[in-house]
């Protein structure tokens, strides 16, 4: 991961904040900086503050920002138009107001991506679901981030695998016939 200068020492370096107090606005307007409050779950921040000690970031900002970046950039390179397969695994609290029922809305919305479904309830309050998908990989990430933006998804991930149809003649046992198997290419 690229480390970026810590804001404060570039500011120092380049000399534009004399006094403290100006110090962060200088900083702000030097690099176009803004300030974003985020409220996480204790565990979570733990979490984070675990992954600044363990690769010795300066702050959480540090952190947050490299780990926006890595996320940004891998939203960036994914196909778009490509033929995919997906694996949607996310585990949500059923509890949420009315978040089982958008879900499921949501997934009669797009009905023609979705190859199956597994539901498991993994205590009183939490249940995890798969959904296998085929389809574009762009309609396929958004399908992902419609499910995953919802209050109450704790945790989920989309894998996608880059597949492609091909024609095929060959005898099922009830004669030859021209059909399409999917076959797993190496990269998009």
């Amino acid at each position: 991961m690229r480390r970026w200068p810590q804001l404060a020492a570039s500011c120092r370096l380049v000399q534009h904040c004399t006094n403290p107090r100006a110090f962060g606005n200088a900083c702000e307007r030097k690099f176009n900086v803004q300030r974003v409050t985020i409220t996480l779950p204790g565990p979570l921040c733990d979490a984070l503050d675990r992954h600044v000690t363990e690769r010795r970031y300066d702050n959480r900002s540090e952190a947050v920002r490299d780990l926006l970046r890595t996320a940004l950039r891998d939203a960036e390179n994914d196909p778009s138009e490509a033929e995919a397969m997906g694996v949607l695994s996310y585990v949500y609290d059923h509890h949420t107001r009315d978040l089982a029922s958008r879900l499921m809305h949501h997934h009669h919305d797009h009905h023609a991506l979705s190859v199956t479904t597994s539901h498991v309830h993994l205590d009183h309050d939490t249940c995890l679901e798969t959904a296998i998908l085929r389809g574009p990989a762009a309609a396929l990430r958004a399908y992902a981030d419609g499910v995953l933006g919802q209050r109450g998804v704790m945790h989920g991930n989309l894998f996608l695998i880059p597949v492609e149809a091909r024609s095929h003649a060959h005898d099922h046992g009830h004669g030859t016939a021209h059909h399409d198997h999917l076959h797993v290419k190496d990269s998009f």
